[in-house]
């Protein structure tokens, strides 16, 4: 009599526990070809990649992230802090830095800042301490303090989504300034004399704000009417900022706002209020979130390549931590006015 038996599996250790061998054996390959198909993939080929992924998912094997960490002084992690998770004009970055970083082996932790960097220091103090391959902020470190941990830990270091000659480490991003100017002037040529600005309260709509005012002027404008809302920003803010607006200049005939959100905001409640856009009043937005190009009237806005400014973000942080040059440690990736029916 014969009698069949299920493939065996191999054996586990007395801790119970799947190891890297018993993933080779499996494999039929060395574990060193294990741990590169796990840790450095595009140094594998994929026909060997495929033998060592269908081993893990029979096995249920899960790498040592710690133990590899302190035997290569990689821990393999990245982390990066954005100013909230439900912000949709961050996303586009954090899902090109997400796949980029994964295409080299390399996973992505997220932190929530804040808008006012009141947490900053403390999630600096936290990740610093677990010693990632890298950091990734959203916007310029302007906390003293939290510049110095940062350059004391040897970490690579990436800002982004703003400008300065003199970052941390690395940078790749964008002028605030030139993004109000370039706006301004976009409106002052479209014949608009009477604007107003909403803004964000955080640091980066502030200085757009303040590019669209000193540019504004330079061309010759007057007063220009301003009001600020907390961020995040939302629809909400934008119908009561252009009410609160409205009812201290009824004549304003432009409304440039620090983000997309508040763009809608603003010609929802000139709708409801039976003003016609942009003929009556013209709308000015920031981001080029999705939902821009199909409001009614569709958006005009600035238009940031995010997917760019985390690929490069990635970049960098993999080139530095696998000991490559950096050619340029500052890359000004720069910004579109997308023109639409709103203006």
């Amino acid at each position: 009599m014969t009698s069949t038996k299920p493939p065996a599996r191999p054996a586990r250790r007395s801790s119970g526990g799947i190891t890297l061998d018993d993933v080779s054996k499996l494999a039929g390959v060395s574990a060193i070809t294990v741990s590169r198909a796990l840790n450095s993939p595009d140094l594998v080929s994929p026909k060997t990649r495929e033998k060592v992924r269908l081993a893990v998912e029979r096995t249920g094997y899960v790498p040592n992230l710690l133990a590899g960490g302190l035997a290569s002084n990689r821990s393999r992690l990245v982390a990066a802090l954005v100013p909230t998770i439900a912000g949709p004009v961050f996303l586009e970055t954090v899902q090109a830095l997400t796949e980029a970083l994964a295409e080299k082996g390399y996973q992505l932790m997220l932190g929530q800042s804040g808008y006012h960097n009141s947490r900053e220091d403390a999630l600096i103090d936290a990740i610093v301490g677990r010693r990632p391959d890298g950091i990734v902020l959203t916007g310029i470190m302007r906390s003293a303090e939290g510049r110095r941990r940062l350059l004391a830990s040897g970490i690579p270091v990436v800002e982004t989504w703003d400008l300065t000659p003199t970052p941390v480490d690395m940078l790749v991003g964008f002028s605030h300034e030139q993004v109000g100017a370039a706006t301004a002037k976009f409106l002052h040529g479209k014949g608009y004399r009477r604007p107003a600005v909403i803004s964000g309260d955080d640091h980066r709509a502030n200085l757009r704000r303040s590019g669209f005012e000193q540019s504004w002027r330079a061309l010759g404008g007057k007063r220009i009417e301003t009001c600020a809302v907390p961020a995040p920003t939302t629809l909400g803010s934008g119908r009561g900022a252009l009410a609160q607006l409205l009812a201290a200049a009824p004549r304003i005939d432009v409304v440039a706002c620090s983000s997309d959100a508040l763009a809608h905001g603003v010609i929802t409640e000139a709708h409801a209020r039976g003003l016609r856009v942009p003929q009556d009043i013209a709308v000015m937005g920031f981001g080029d979130l999705g939902f821009a190009q199909h409001a009614h009237p569709a958006i005009s806005t600035v238009r940031i390549d995010g997917t760019a400014i985390g690929r490069q973000a990635a970049r960098f942080i993999v080139d530095r931590a696998e000991g490559r040059p950096i050619e340029s440690k500052i890359v000004d990736l720069g910004f579109s006015l997308i023109e639409r029916a709103s203006t």
